[in-house]
């Protein structure tokens, strides 16, 4: 046979019963470039009280992990492998949750962001509406907008891709319930990806709330998560890197022009809970949000980069371009270090929210602190969805399952972990062993961190525990050759000169009051 016997298939001949009205249905929503700290039941000022709700009716992950990039993060989401390990952007070497779940007899669904090779339709989903695109003008789009495999013309007036993208999310969940299938859908939201495009009532509802600034906010925010003991210690709060300029030493234009571009982007997050009040206001309306397993995380840490130009018009505009850069992101980050795309805590750390009536059997509102991964997410669905992994798919020999299932936590248990958790993207590269981790940052000398004591990863034991440091180091190059498959010329040496690697992304231009002039 060209495809292998199906999982639904396998499910029956190996016993299992499966029945559509108690398998629930599944929602997973990603957003793109949200901070730790960026939604308010992690401690954010941010008014989100969708995600909030349901995290006082669910389960939070203080420790879930990403892989600090969009790309590698949407491979682990819907693979269960690391990125490379799954053919990176080409998927060719693993199988994606929506080809899994239709063989086992799910409608299958996705509106959002792809930034993967091909389109959703051709990687097992009935449905789909959204861009193939990284990012893309949120009133105007682009040409890769698809619907159902066709090309989409985004409208020339009322669109906006946050609002568009709940819009045939709502849709397809009427056309899951018309088959009696029970549904999965994912939504990936650009939000609140740059550029920083928000309508103006948004934006203007957070006008001047950041006038005291990011040194202020990330205190703010930090004795926040400290009061909603989202840690299981009270991690020290990292201090502003050296290349941010303390708030009260900007000019006041400057002042008023980042305090500007923090409310556009606080406005992106506004918008996003906002349809994602759609999405459960929906579910419960059509009577199905009780067993509904509904999952909410981010693609990697807040973003440092500064790419602002066409500063002279505003954020409702679609002819401007507005970014932040690395001091929002350092307080979209708290209490953590460092940001997008780099392996340290803010790079990697994503809120985990977890919201299942019918199923979770944890306390409503506890945090659990027992580490996850998105290559997890596969493991857990096709668990709670009694599908199988398969070994070959369409032909392919599939690599083995990385993840491994959440169930035990959602469960009220203690889950037997991973032995190890490997992080790689360009020259930053991280593992982690228990409560041991070994990190580097853009090639710089590897660092070791006591998670159980110093998630903040301001005390490198390195020189200290050398032995240990060595240990974990033959372990990431162990991962990323014999499990990750990751080139060699990604698998050099890193930098021995201490004190050579600032705490900053060296692309990343601080041009206070320059941005876009």
């Amino acid at each position: 046979m060209k495809k292998c016997i199906s999982a639904f298939a396998c499910l029956l001949a190996s016993g299992f019963a499966v029945h559509a009205a108690t398998r629930p249905n599944i929602v997973l929503v990603m957003a793109d470039d949200l901070g730790f700290a960026d939604l308010g039941c992690y401690g954010s000022e941010i008014d989100t009280p969708h995600l909030d709700s349901l995290a006082q009716g669910g389960l939070r992950f203080s420790q879930f992990y990403n892989t600090a990039k969009c790309h590698s993060s949407r491979v682990s989401l819907l693979t269960g492998l690391y990125c490379h390990q799954a053919g990176n952007s080409s998927l060719s070497k693993g199988v994606t949750i929506a080809q899994v779940l239709r063989e086992a007899g799910y409608f299958t669904t996705m509106s959002g962001k792809w930034h993967l090779e091909g389109q959703p339709t051709d990687w097992g989903f009935d449905r789909y509406f959204g861009h193939l695109s990284g990012c893309c003008n949120f009133f105007k789009g682009d040409n890769s907008f698809r619907l159902n495999g066709e090309k989409f013309t985004v409208p020339d007036e009322g669109f906006y891709t946050t609002d568009a993208m709940t819009d045939y999310a709502l849709r397809f969940m009427d056309e899951a319930r018309t088959s009696t299938k029970p549904f999965f859908l994912y939504v990936a939201y650009n939000a609140p990806h740059y550029p920083l495009h928000a309508p103006k009532e948004e934006v203007m509802k957070y006008r001047g709330r950041y006038s005291a600034g990011w040194d202020e906010l990330r205190k703010q925010r930090y004795q926040r998560q400290l009061a909603m003991d989202l840690f299981e210690k009270p991690w020290p709060l990292s201090p502003r890197p050296d290349n941010v300029r303390a708030w009260d030493q900007l000019p006041e234009d400057v002042k008023d022009w980042e305090d500007f571009r923090m409310a556009a982007f606080a406005g992106m997050v506004d918008r996003m809970d906002r349809n994602i009040g759609r999405l459960v206001a929906h579910l419960k309306k059509e009577g199905v949000f009780g067993n509904t397993l509904f999952l909410f995380c981010s693609d990697n840490g807040a973003c440092p980069f500064e790419r602002t130009r066409g500063r002279g018009y505003m954020p409702w505009d679609p002819r401007s371009y507005w970014t932040y850069d690395t001091g929002w992101a350092h307080a979209g980050n708290t209490p953590f270090r460092w940001y997008k795309q780099n392996q340290h805590e803010g790079g990697i750390s994503s809120p985990m929210i977890v919201h299942w009536p019918a199923g979770l059997k944890t306390k409503a509102g506890e945090v659990t602190h027992q580490p996850g991964h998105l290559i997890d997410v596969m493991a857990t669905l096709l668990a709670v969805g009694k599908a199988a992994y398969p070994e070959t798919f369409d032909g392919r020999k599939i690599t083995p399952l990385q993840g491994k299932s959440l169930l035990p936590i959602l469960n009220g248990e203690t889950r037997e972990g991973h032995d190890w958790l490997y992080f790689q993207f360009s020259n930053n590269r991280a593992i982690r062993r228990g409560q041991w981790k070994l990190a580097s940052a853009r090639g710089g000398p590897w660092e070791l961190y006591d998670m159980a004591t110093d998630r903040s990863e301001l005390n490198n034991l390195a020189e200290t525990r050398p032995e240990l440091a060595g240990e974990l180091k033959a372990l990431w190059h162990h991962a990323a050759e014999n499990v990750d498959g990751l080139p060699a010329n990604h698998r050099k040496p890193v930098g021995d000169k201490a004190g050579a690697w600032r705490e900053e992304n060296r692309k990343t231009k601080r041009r206070k009051g320059k941005a876009g002039k």
